[in-house]
């Protein structure tokens, strides 16, 4: 599967015009509450579901079109975007019914080798992507579309799915919640060994403790499966509520990044990842960022100084918010190399040395 390389976007909630932003394997998004870092990470949730057919049904749940357009049908009566996988690209925009949906003003496929640009129409109210016009641009970019995941994993509750039995054959890949991590676990451990082994091991460094998930399908009811570890020393199964919620927060991270490639997304997105978790797991956790980055693409929006000084400026992406609208700038190594040996990224950061602070 591809990664995006360049995107553009307009209308779409705070972010009014974002045009031709390139994106590398690294992205990570630093900003003020509300500058429009969850906005631009949303944005990539409603194109993974606008490929699989549901984008009415995810626009009505987040609340209708006017809650996606930049301030509103009003002030925006149009919301558009373009993205490059490489050569070939993909193009669409929406406006609102008066039904309260949205429909496709236009939706394109591109081809940047001849400059060629295949239209699927115009009007309809779910994409015509997979139709099977133009299948070998759509091969390039429709199934890594579909594939991306925005991972989320705040709900450490009492409640929280990942806490609760999953259907064991729920395993495809893990969920952006975490709520099948016991299955996906298990699929991996039989399948794949030596990556499982991996996480295993990972996740003793952050809890010395941890000796190994039990795995196995409820012996009341074989179709479901529930977290089950034990500590080093003790066969004792403890669930998955016995863990602190930075611990099981690392657990989902850790199984995200150390997957087997194959069932990697084609761009892997973290919503402010290191909620929770100590110092020392924060720049675990950006090792392993630094690891998957070598085949794959990763966008992270983080509040966090810590993470932030695990990465280069290049790597870095400040969101700021300017006439009613989010700005996106890529740090500049070259601006930044004269301080860069007294002060790290998050010391500048918090000195509002390039922005990404409250104004």
């Amino acid at each position: 599967m591809n990664s995006i390389r360049k995107i553009s976007i307009r209308g779409y909630k705070s972010i009014r015009e974002l045009e031709n932003f390139s994106l590398t394997n690294l992205n990570v998004l630093i900003g003020a509450n509300g500058a429009g870092k969850s906005n631009f990470i949303s944005f990539f949730r409603l194109l993974a579901r606008l490929m699989a057919g549901e984008l009415n049904y995810f626009i009505a749940k987040s609340g209708g079109p006017d809650a996606m357009l930049h301030y509103g049908r009003k002030r925006t009566p149009q919301m558009s975007a373009e993205m490059y996988f490489g050569s070939n690209g993909y193009k669409f925009a929406l406006e609102p019914t008066l039904s309260n949906t949205l429909i496709f003003a236009w939706e394109q496929f591109y081809w940047d080798y001849n400059g060629y640009t295949f239209s699927l129409g115009s009007g309809h109210a779910e994409t015509l992507s997979g139709s099977g016009r133009h299948a070998k641009v759509a091969s390039y970019v429709v199934p890594s579309v579909r594939s991306w995941i925005v991972y989320h994993f705040h709900d450490t509750s009492d409640t929280a799915p990942m806490k609760q039995p999953c259907a064991l054959n729920d395993n495809g890949w893990l969920r952006p919640d975490g709520a099948n991590l016991a299955a996906y676990l298990y699929r991996l451990r039989e399948q794949f060994p030596d990556h499982y082994r991996r996480i295993v091991d990972t996740v003793q460094l952050v809890a010395p403790f941890f000796a190994d998930f039990q795995l196995r399908p409820n012996p009341l009811d074989q179709n479901s499966i529930q977290l089950e570890w034990n500590e080093i020393g003790s066969d004792f199964p403890f669930l998955g509520h016995h863990l602190s919620d930075g611990s099981l927060r690392f657990i989902c991270l850790a199984t995200v990044l150390l997957q087997p490639d194959e069932l990697m997304p084609a761009t892997i997105l973290f919503d402010e990842p290191e909620l929770g978790l100590h110092p020392y797991a924060i720049e675990l956790l950006a090792s392993l960022m630094h690891q998957a980055a070598v085949k794959h693409q990763l966008i992270v929006s983080t509040q966090s100084v810590e993470l932030l000084n695990q990465f280069s400026p290049d790597q870095v992406i400040v969101v700021d918010r300017e006439n009613d609208q989010s700005t996106f700038k890529r740090l500049d190594p070259k601006n930044l190399a004269v301080w860069l040996d007294e002060y790290s990224l998050g010391e500048m950061w918090k000195q509002n040395m390039f922005g990404g602070r409250p104004s």
